[in-house]
Formats: C-alpha cells, structure tokens, sequence
C-alpha cells in the first residue's frame, strides 16, 4: 500500500507530464479568454437580454471578484486535498456554469452563473501553477514557463477575437450565447483527459483549511474590490472609501492571525513564511503592480476602438493580432534563450520595452486622430507585446523558483490573487484616468466626431498613466535576484525530482 507515500514527481521519460501540462494549460487559456470575451459582446448582451449597464457592469465584475476572493483558498485546499482533484472540481465546475450562461433566461441568471464560473475559476487556477511546479523538475521549468508566457499572451488578445468571430456570426440565431457555450466541448474534454494523465499530488504534511483565515482575505477583498468596481457608477460614495480604508484594517488582522495560526499548528490559509523568500516578496510587488498596467489598458482599449473610432467588434478584434502573435514569441524566447544569459535584465527590459511601445501609441493616436488605421498600430502594439512578453513568462518563473513544493499551491493563488487585485485596482482607476476625462468632453461634445475625440483624449490620458506604472516596475525589478541559479549548473547536475526545495535564485 502506498497511499500514504509523499507525491513525487513523474519520471523524465514520463510522456504523461507533458499531456498534463497540454491539458492545464488549455484551462488556464480558457480562463483567461473568458475573462476577455464578454467585453466585446457587451452591445450584443444588452440588446438581446435586455440588460441595464448595472446587470452589464455585474457581468464582468462578478467573476472577477468571486474569482479574487477564492484564488487563496483554492490553492490551499489543493495542498490540502490534491491539485488533481481540485483542479478537475474546478474545470467540471467552471464547465457546468458556462452552460448556465449560455442558457441564461434573463439578466439575473446570467450574472449569478457568473459569479459562479468565477468561484469555479479559482478552484481551477490556482492548481495550474502548482500541477506544474510539482510535475516538472527545475531544470525543465524554463520551458515550461515559457509556454505558460506564450499562452497568456494568446489568451489576452485571443478572447477579444473570439468574442468578436463568435457574436457576428450569430450561431443558430445565439446572439452571444456561443461565447460561453464554446467552453462546454474544451471543459469536459480537460476533464476527461485531466482524469487520466495528471498525476495527483498534495502537501506532504496533514494541513487543515484554515477557516477564519477564509473568512478575512474573502471580507477584506470584497471590501476592498466591491467599492472600486461600483465606484464610478454610484458616484464614488463615502462608505466606499470608508470601506476601502476599513479593507486594509482587515488585512492587517488577517496577516496578525495567520502568524499566531502558523506557529499554532502549522496550517494557515497563507503561508507568510513565503514573504521571507526575496525573490517570491518582490516578484508579488512587481505582479501587482503589472496587474493594474494591465486592467487599465486593456479596458480602455476595448473602448477607444469600440465607442471611439467606432470599429465593429471584428476589426478591433483582429487589430489585436500583432499584439498576441509579439507577446507570445517574446514570451518564449525570454525563458528558453534570454534569462539565462542576461537574467533580471530581461524583465526590466521588457518593462521599458513596454513603456516605449505605450508612448509610440500615444503620438501615433494624437497625430491620425480619428482616421487612424489598424496598420497603423501594429507597431505600438507589436512594440507592447514584445515587452510584455520579456516579462510575464520569466516573472511567474522568478516568483516560484524557491518556493517549497508543499506550498506551490498557496504561493500560487497569492500569484494570481495579487495580480486580480492589481487588475481590480486599475479598473477602479480607469475611472478617474479615463472616464474622467471622457465626460468632461462628452458635455461639450454634440457630433459623433466631438465624442469620438473624448474617447481619443481619453485614451491617451490613460496610457500615459500606463507608461508611468511600467516605469514604477521598472525600478521594483531592481529588487528581484539578477539570476536563476537553476540555468547555471543544469548541465552540471540533473536535480533530484524528491527535493522538496529546488535552486533558488541568487542575487
């Protein structure tokens, strides 16, 4: 019997590995295009289902704030129970709820079942980081990683296109109902497949869920998120800045209790010996940070090509295209050709990269004006991609390179907590960067070429904000290691598959 043996990794000659890895990885690309798709169907939405811009707003901020308040607690109940098993919850789960949007009888349906497939995504998420981490050697993550990056960036521009292709076409008279349906066929064959060739593992010590612990990150994340998401259409309230305010006094208390839980019984819901790891503490900053660089832009864009130019929903999809194709080549090379040799250089490169192609944007949308092409910004877009590219894939590498492999699923849900918060949070600032200026012009603005230059101004007001934040991270990247030990000695060594610590990253 060998049921109570620690989980090991699968051996190197194991082809299941990376069947796992094709199968995790097209859940967390379902994921991230489901976050992306519903924006461009948004006049579809409103128009067929008859809903409000309140219902509307719900749609989309539903999933994420159910899906950042459960991302922490998703991790650990994978270290508990198993990443396999969670993650096949999480991925029938999040399966079952696209059906329900896609049958969705009125607004109220549809905004619950997606509250719902956002509480499966964390579920499902968080297992993915860590199915890889505790599946693959160190020597082979780099690789891995690599494609992880690849499939992010395919992902963030991917769920416009798609959402596009799909509401146009009108599929059997659907209107929008494909963008959720088209999960059922990818969901249950991950579940199928992901019964077969992932291989369980779980924290080799007994943990238990640590349900006060739950209960504040949950409340101090809503208190937190819920205000930014409804700010702006309620007129910036003051309870929400008091609730706001009060989210960090939560925080404060959750971090206060998890000390006492850990030195208690050796289970809290987060593991803040994790923080002590200097390339996990500032890989958390420079993701928070990114996320909010990302939840600025991308929203604002949808809209500047949407409302402002006044493109169909297909060719402000397609005009994505260059974005996704450079991030997704950058994102390969950066881990398999160019961390090794530069190291930390490469993210803080990416970071300017990104900055310069940010400010390309800005002067090729202040000089064409309204009669600005999509050729015309392939290059700012390419410019971007290359540099988001250089980071995010060498980033979630650098953010787990010494983190235990019995806490690869609370380190992971931290990841993708953090960077929700940072996506909430430049939502939330879109408001004022964009919206802000936006209005200010429409009171003024009587000719759809009047509105269409708020929009224009809008933008560009906005991705100046952005190209300030790329700059911030710029100088946070200073904090992370220079190198990754692991790329200097592979051909020396090959690491033991049974270490429960892989090489770290030194500075």
């Amino acid at each position: 019997m060998r049921h109570n043996a620690p989980p090991t990794q699968p051996a190197a000659g194991d082809r299941r590995r990376w069947f796992a890895l094709a199968i995790v990885m097209t859940a967390a690309f379902m994921d991230l295009v489901d976050v992306t798709i519903v924006n461009i169907a948004i006049p579809s939405i409103q128009r067929e289902a008859g809903a409000t811009f309140s219902q509307i707003q719900w749609i989309t901020a539903g999933y994420a704030l159910a899906f950042a308040a459960g991302l922490i607690t998703g991790g650990r109940l994978g270290d508990i129970h198993g990443r396999k098993r969670l993650f096949l919850i999480g991925i029938g789960g999040f399966t079952l709820a696209s059906a329900l949007c896609g049958f969705a009888a009125n607004p109220e349906m549809l905004v619950a079942s997606r509250i719902l497939q956002g509480a499966m995504a964390s579920l499902m998420v968080p297992q993915v980081l860590s199915i890889v981490h505790a599946t693959f050697p160190a020597h082979e993550r780099g690789k891995v990683f690599g494609l992880f990056g690849a499939v992010v960036g395919l992902g963030a521009v991917m769920g416009p296109l798609l959402g596009a292709l799909l509401t146009e076409w009108n599929l059997f008279g659907l209107e929008w109902r494909p963008i959720f349906l088209i999960n059922l066929p990818v969901g249950i064959a991950g579940l199928i497949l992901g019964s077969r060739f992932i291989t369980e593992s779980k924290a080799p010590k007994a943990l238990k869920l640590d349900l006060v612990g739950v209960a504040l990150v949950t409340l101090g994340l809503l208190m937190l998120l819920y205000p930014l998401t409804r700010g702006r259409e309620l007129g910036w309230p003051l309870w929400g800045y008091v609730s706001m305010a009060g989210a960090f006094v939560v925080l404060a208390a959750l971090v206060a209790y998890e000390r006492r839980k850990a030195a208690r019984d050796g289970s809290p819901l987060i593991e803040l010996s994790l923080f002590k790891v200097k390339s996990f503490a500032a890989g958390i900053a420079v993701q928070t940070v990114f996320g909010v660089a990302l939840g600025i832009f991308f929203l604002v864009w949808t809209l500047y090509m949407q409302f402002g130019l006044g493109w169909t929903p297909l060719k402000a999809g397609l005009t994505g295209i260059p974005f996704s194709i450079a991030v997704s080549t950058a994102a390969g090379m950066s881990v398999q050709k160019l961390v090794p040799r530069f190291g930390r250089k490469v993210l803080q490169a990416g970071a300017l990269v990104m900055a310069i192609g940010v400010l390309l944007y800005i002067w090729e949308s202040s000089r064409y004006g309204l009669s600005i092409a999509p050729w015309q910004m392939a290059l700012p877009l390419v410019v971007m991609g290359v540099g988001m590219g250089l980071i995010v894939a060498p980033l979630t590498d650098a953010i787990l390179s010494d983190v235990p492999r019995e806490h690869a699923g609370s380190a992971s849900g931290l990841i993708n907590t953090v960077q929700q918060m940072g996506n909430a949070l430049g939502l939330g600032l879109v408001s004022v960067v964009f919206f802000g200026v936006v209005d200010d012009r429409l009171t003024a603005a009587t000719e759809r070429t009047a509105a269409g230059m708020a929009f224009a101004d809008g933008f560009q007001n906005a991705l100046g904000w952005v190209a300030a934040v790329m700059a911030v991270i710029f100088l946070l990247m200073f904090a992370l290691p220079k190198r990754p030990a692991q790329h200097v000695e592979v051909a020396a060594e090959e690491p033991s598959p049974a270490s429960e610590k892989e090489p770290a990253l030194v500075g």
